[in-house]
């Protein structure tokens, strides 16, 4: 697992662990990134579930109650079977995008 900072985003990368050991190290660690926006980048995994992403769930809703944002990268899902309430999008690219995004949205107080 690899951690990234860039300005107040944190860009975590997974490379070999499982979705679920990865989780809980999240979680753990959660406290040090938890005024940042988190991106985790998945693109590097070779196959992903519906079942793997729904693990984020829980801290992707702590997060964004936080106001927040928190974004997965992957390509290896269908996205029209991933739930709203998690964020979850083809390129890093596109997580930069959704976070100005809500930068914006949370600055109009919307």
């Amino acid at each position: 697992m690899i951690f990234d900072q860039d300005g107040n985003i944190t860009i975590v990368t997974q490379e070999k662990a499982t979705i679920i050991e990865l989780v809980k190290k999240l979680q753990a660690l959660y406290p040090k990134y938890k005024n940042n926006n988190i991106i985790v980048n998945l693109t590097t995994l070779n196959k992903i579930s519906l079942e793997e992403i729904v693990e984020f769930l829980q801290l992707s809703n702590t997060h964004r109650a936080a106001k927040q944002s928190f974004v997965i990268v992957t390509n290896k899902i269908d996205l029209e079977e991933v739930p709203d309430e998690i964020i979850v999008v083809p390129t890093i690219q596109e997580a930069y995008d959704i976070i100005e995004m809500e930068e914006m949205e949370r600055d109009l107080g919307l």
